[in-house]
């Protein structure tokens, strides 16, 4: 899951080398926290949410796939 935010991420902003990607078990839930350059929060976010909520909308249908969970977090 890991290696498809970050490809999912490194197609949206300029600065590839300001993505910082980090995934966190809690309890039943695996919680994927995306960090970017200031100037790329808006171009993951997208207007109104719309990207951020397909993110995660694909992850959520590969967890149903794989039996897992997974939360995903845009961090500034």
């Amino acid at each position: 899951m890991l290696e498809l935010v970050t490809y999912i991420v490194e197609q949206l902003v300029d600065d590839k080398s300001a993505i910082n990607i980090t995934s966190v078990q809690e309890n039943d839930t695996e919680v994927i926290t995306i960090r970017v350059a200031e100037n790329d929060i808006g171009k993951v976010i997208g207007k109104q949410g719309k990207i951020a909520m397909s993110i995660r909308t694909l992850a959520k249908a590969v967890g149903v796939k794989n039996g897992k969970r997974y939360s995903i977090e845009i961090e500034d």
